[in-house]
C-alpha cells in the first residue's frame, strides 16, 4: 500500500486578492505546508496541480468577459503569470510531481493534466505504486471535487481532508462534500 497527497491548485489567483479568490485560501496553503512538515512520512509521493491556461485564447470558452461562474470564469491562472504561481505559503520543495492542467481547454480535475514531460497524473501515481490518495487544496466545490471523483474512477482509494481545502461558497462546498461522501469517498 502506497499513499500520495494531491495538492490541488493552491495558486495565487485562488487565494485572497487573486482573480478568483476563495476565503481562507492562504490559510489552506500554510496548513498544507504544516501538514506535510508533520506528516511527510505518511506519503510516498506528493503531487501538486496547477491551472495553467493559455494566454492567447479563451481556453475553450473557460474565460469569458461576462462569466456565469459555473462554466465560464474571468481570466485566471494564465501560464507564466504571478496568478498562476503557487501561493508562497505552500512549500513546493516538498512536492515530487507538478501537474499542469487547462492548457487551452476547460479543466477542473488534476487527472486531466500532465507533467511537463507529458505523463498523466494517474500514470505517474501508478508508476510509483500509489493506491491511496489524500486530496487537499482549492476549491473544494470545483477542482478538489473533480479531482477526488476522477481519482476514485481511476481506481485509487480517495480521502479528502476538508480542513485543508477552501471553497467558492459555503453552499456549494456542502453540496460537493455530500456528493463525495455519496460516491464513497472519505471526507475528514
Amino acid at each position: 500500500m502506497s499513499r500520495a497527497l494531491l495538492i490541488v491548485d493552491v495558486q495565487n489567483d485562488f487565494t485572497e486578492g487573486g482573480a478568483l479568490e476563495t476565503d481562507g485560501g492562504a490559510a489552506v496553503a500554510a496548513g498544507i505546508t504544516e501538514h506535510l512538515a508533520s506528516s511527510r512520512e505518511q506519503y510516498d509521493v506528493v503531487a501538486a496541480s496547477r491551472d495553467w491556461h493559455d494566454a492567447d485564447s479563451d481556453n475553450g470558452g473557460h474565460f469569458h468577459a461576462q462569466p456565469d461562474f459555473v462554466d465560464s470564469w474571468p481570466e485566471h491562472c494564465v501560464a507564466g503569470t504571478a496568478g498562476a504561481d503557487y501561493h508562497p505559503a505552500l512549500d513546493t520543495k516538498l512536492v515530487d510531481l507538478h501537474i499542469f492542467k487547462g492548457q487551452g481547454s476547460p479543466s477542473y480535475s488534476a487527472f486531466d493534466g500532465s507533467t511537463a514531460e507529458g505523463e498523466t497524473l494517474a500514470d505517474a501515481l501508478r508508476a510509483r505504486g500509489v493506491d491511496e490518495l489524500d486530496v487537499v487544496g482549492i476549491a473544494t466545490d470545483h477542482c478538489v471535487r473533480a479531482s477526488a471523483l476522477d481519482g476514485q474512477r481511476a481506481g485509487f482509494t480517495v480521502r479528502v481532508i476538508d480542513g485543508l481545502t477552501s471553497a467558492v461558497s459555503p453552499q456549494t462546498r456542502a453540496a460537493a462534500l455530500e456528493e463525495l461522501r455519496a460516491a464513497g469517498i472519505t471526507v475528514e
